[in-house]
């Protein structure tokens, strides 16, 4: 079992430790040369293309909207002999639904034209490919207790407002499920529970010993342009699929489960 992984982001290197524990060998193709490191312009990519019996990419479009693996080795990855093709995409191509259950059959539209075409075309390029798509990722490093202690954390108040999300662990968890003998297609990798933003930073700074921070109206927040665009889209991501067809449990179906772990390994 070899795996592939173009592109070693957050999630995909915990899908490759989960990957090489259960016995694969691993090939990482990264954004930056070095020294016995592989990038999409390595003359050895192809040969590793052709040789790999699993294949994830976590890169995501380009500025300019095109997928850059894709760009690169597309005819390649269409035609490889690899059985299990994966693509970690964002249920963001769902776009807004008002708070609405969505489910894989949902369309895309979201407002990244990019993101909505690098996931249409994954799912067309393999007989083996798998479309991962995941809400807000939390975990070790990368969670609203490492906001906290960063520095204070706006807690929004805009009633009705909800996003879905999942620890890095459990996507590695799916990932590898799939990889055992799920089907090929699309998924949502996402918890059980959809929640406001501010109602998981109230509960991380409970967990570290802080009083959560009063709560302020959208208006007077003082966001970035992409934080305010994140609150311009609410929806509750259905994540049956998962759970039937690759038969994936949970290991932290709600994010209280989830900042108590990510709490417990930061120690």
């Amino acid at each position: 079992m070899h795996l592939l992984v173009l592109g070693l982001g957050y999630s995909a290197s915990r899908i490759a430790d989960a990957a090489r524990a259960a016995g694969f060998a691993i090939t990482a193709v990264r954004s930056r040369a070095a020294p016995g490191v592989l990038t999409l312009d390595s003359a050895e990519l192809p040969d590793a293309i052709a040789s790999a019996s699993h294949i994830l990419s976590s890169v995501p479009p380009a500025p300019d909207g095109s997928d850059p693996v894709l760009a690169a080795h597309g005819s390649r990855l269409a035609a490889a002999p690899a059985k299990w093709i994966g693509y970690l995409s964002s249920t963001g191509v769902y776009g807004d639904v008002g708070g609405a259950w969505v489910d894989e059959g949902a369309p895309r539209q979201g407002r990244r034209a990019g993101r909505n075409l690098a996931d249409e075309q994954w799912e067309a390029l393999h007989p083996g490919s798998r479309v991962f798509r995941l809400p807000g990722i939390y975990g070790p490093g990368r969670s609203a207790i490492d906001r906290l202690r960063a520095g204070p954390v706006a807690r929004i108040d805009l009633p009705g407002h909800v996003f879905s999300r999942i620890h890095v662990d459990d996507i590695a968890g799916a990932v590898l499920a799939s990889m055992a003998g799920g089907p090929a297609g699309i998924f949502n990798i996402a918890d059980d529970l959809p929640a406001p933003g501010e109602a998981v930073t109230a509960a991380a700074a409970r967990l570290i010993g802080q009083e959560p921070s009063p709560l302020v109206p959208l208006e007077q927040a003082n966001l970035s342009p992409m934080g305010r665009a994140f609150y311009a889209e609410c929806r509750r991501v259905a994540n049956g699929r998962m759970k039937r067809q690759l038969g994936y449990c949970l290991k932290y179906p709600d994010y209280h489960a989830g900042l108590a772990a990510c709490l417990e390994e930061k120690m």
